[in-house]
């Protein structure tokens, strides 16, 4: 059953930490990316980061450069998303997806042709 399973999401005070996991199934594809979006209430799903699985591709959103760090353990089939220094306007919940492999640096197409989604984990940023 194909399927990606987020988890880690929580409440953390401005300043602090957290680290999302993505465990998500071995796809039969040999090339496709592994991608963080994330949605507020009230606002449209926004791209954060992304990895290609099977190469060094990553991407990420300008909003997150230099403070979230994506990393990925094919052998546990499971992709990371360290979220450090974190700010109010992170809140939202948090999902991950099975995307083509177009995550790589300088490209401006890796948002787009994600087709399988996980249920969400929430994050919340508040003092």
């Amino acid at each position: 059953q194909v399927q990606l399973v987020e988890s880690g999401g929580g409440l953390v005070q401005p300043g602090g930490s957290l680290r999302l996991s993505c465990v998500h199934s071995r796809f039969t594809l040999d090339y496709y990316a592994i991608g963080w979006f994330r949605q507020a209430p009230g606002k449209e799903r926004e791209g954060v980061s992304c990895i290609a699985i099977n190469d060094d591709g990553t991407n990420y959103a300008d909003s997150v450069k230099g403070r979230f760090t994506i990393s990925r353990d094919n052998a546990k089939n499971t992709v990371y998303l360290q979220m450090d220094n974190l700010k109010p306007e992170d809140t939202a919940v948090y999902y991950c997806g099975r995307g083509p492999n177009l995550c790589y640096s300088g490209s401006r197409s890796w948002t787009i042709g994600y087709d399988l989604w996980g249920q969400g984990t929430q994050v919340t940023v508040s003092s």
